[in-house]
């Protein structure tokens, strides 16, 4: 089985996308694997409980009194079998292959969302949007400013003009 470091895997590295995509296609392979091997760890697990339950079943049915009945009814036999140690340890087993198979379920579902943000992570690189701020011109305000410039120069010549010949 492949070392699996789902925190690892799950996190993007938005400066090499590229890395990440040559990545996604082998980590979906991996957690896929991963989560069928413990859906059939889970199966094996239930079908291991379904074989306990019908030997306490049936040692219950051939003899009553070894395990504290009187009468024989379903439910008696049924409760009976929920009391028994090797029925609540298979059935604990069965309960922690199941909360596995739920987890590299959800790790699954998360690879996927991974591919979901690089698909996202990609539209927007292409649409400019990690380039640098860059402010439309505003041709009329610069304009202007050259005009008042040019204003403010011109009465400052005319100024010294002034001052030169009065002098």
């Amino acid at each position: 089985m492949e070392e699996l470091d789902y925190v690892a895997d799950i996190r993007i590295d938005p400066t090499a996308l590229d890395v990440e995509w040559l990545r996604q296609a082998d980590l979906m392979r991996k957690y896929a694997t991963h989560a069928a091997a413990t859906k059939m760890a889970m199966d094996d697990a239930k079908e291991r409980l379904d074989v306990v339950k019908a030997q306490l079943d049936r040692d219950i049915r051939k003899d009553p009194s070894q395990f504290g009945l009187d009468k024989v009814t379903e439910t008696a036999v049924q409760s009976t079998i929920l009391l028994q140690e090797a029925y609540t340890q298979g059935n604990q087993a069965w309960s922690e292959a199941r909360y596995e198979n739920d987890i590299a379920n959800a790790a699954v579902r998360a690879i996927d969302q991974k591919k979901t943000a690089l698909e996202n992570l990609v539209r927007l690189l292409t649409a400019s949007y990690f380039a640098g701020p860059q402010a439309p011109r505003d041709v009329a305000r610069e304009w202007q400013e050259r005009n008042e410039r040019r204003e403010n120069n011109a009465r400052v010549r005319m100024t010294r003009r002034t001052k030169q010949q009065s002098a």
